[in-house]
Formats: C-alpha cells, structure tokens, sequence
C-alpha cells in the first residue's frame, strides 16, 4: 500500500527524534563493531523516549529503512537480550533495507539476511550491500532490481534458513554467487572474527 505524505513525515520525524539518542546504544553497537558514527550515517536511533503509539519500543534500537523519498519503515531491536528480537510497526509490509546501495553500485551488489549485517558489510567493507529482515523476507519482485547487475553475492548465514535463503536468490537470478558463512555465524560475527579483508577478498574488491 502507497504511503501518504503524512504517514512518510511521522516516520521521519521518529527516526530523527530517536536518532538522538543514539549514543543510548553506543555500547551494544560496539559490540557488533559498529561505532557511533557508522550509526550516524544509518540513522539508526534508540527509544529512550517513545512516541505516542511506540510505547512497546522503549529501550530498543531503531532501524529507519531510507528511500529516495525518505524514511518508509522503522524497525527495532532488543539490545538486551529481550524478546521478540525485532519488532515492527503495525500493518507494515517487509522491504529491502538500504536500498539506495542499488544506485550506488557498479557492476556487482551484495545481498545478506538483517539491517546490521548490511550495515557491516557496506560501511565496514565498502561493499555495496542490500538486506532482507530475515531468510524468509524476500520476494519474487526483488530479483527485478537485480537484472543489471553483473555479479550478485549472496552472503549466507551459516544455517539452514540461510543455506535455502541463497539459494532462492540464485534461483531467481543469474550471475549469482553464494558466500556461505561458517555454521553458526553470520557477516557480522565473521567480520567480528576476521576484520572486512576476509569479505574484500571474496568479492575481489
């Protein structure tokens, strides 16, 4: 459903009045290596003091999802271990996460499962990198926007969902090539692990 005018300037006044706190969240970010300013560029945000209707977000992370025509969702995270892990705004339908990088890549893009997934491999690694809530988050329709590109990495975390994950993108599209984590893990604790060259060096960048 098309978003008004109204409902796209809410949600960017959300994600600027948490994005004020952010530094709220300073410490769980470093612990996934993101630092403050990583977190800047992003936009994420932390509901220190929730708007009216997001009471139920208090004290979790706050993921904007940003187009050309603004901020079209927000999503939020436990940093403390709470459950559910995510939730999200009521009625809304899943989409991309950083889908600019689209525009912004050349002749190859990534596509891993979680907002800080991408967030470390596209600021962390410099590799222009597109993400999906979760392994079973991705549509048919997606693939559309991928038919320009030369090459597709898919980075897939290391687990079942994830196995069947790249494995519907490769089906969709070709010229894809799957980078499967080690069992257990995903990009961000890889990079954790062993730094953005073990990424660098499987796209060849």
């Amino acid at each position: 459903m098309k978003q008004s005018r109204s409902q796209k300037e809410l949600l960017d006044r959300a994600a600027l009045h948490y994005g004020q706190a952010v530094q709220r969240a300073e410490a769980y970010l470093a612990t996934r290596g993101i630092t403050l300013q990583d977190a800047v560029t992003a936009r994420l945000g932390y509901v220190e003091e929730p708007l009216l209707g997001h009471e139920q977000f208090a004290g979790r992370l706050a993921i904007p999802y940003i187009t050309e025509t603004g901020v079209v969702d927000i999503r939020f995270r436990a940093i403390d271990g709470s459950e559910p892990k995510y939730m999200g705004m009521p009625g809304v339908e899943t989409r991309l996460y950083n889908v600019q990088a689209i525009q912004q890549a050349g002749d190859f893009i990534a596509v891993c499962e979680g907002e800080i997934d991408t967030i470390t491999l596209h600021q962390k690694c410099g590799i222009p990198a597109i993400g999906v809530p979760g392994a079973n988050s991705w549509k048919r329709h997606y693939s559309l926007l991928l038919q320009d590109f030369q090459t597709i990495y898919v980075f897939a975390d290391g687990d079942q969902p994830g196995s069947d994950f790249a494995k519907k993108i490769a089906k969709e599209n070709q010229g894809t090539i799957v980078i499967p984590m080690n069992d257990g893990e995903d990009v961000n604790s890889m990079y954790i692990k062993h730094g953005h060259q073990f990424f660098r060096e499987k796209v060849a960048v």
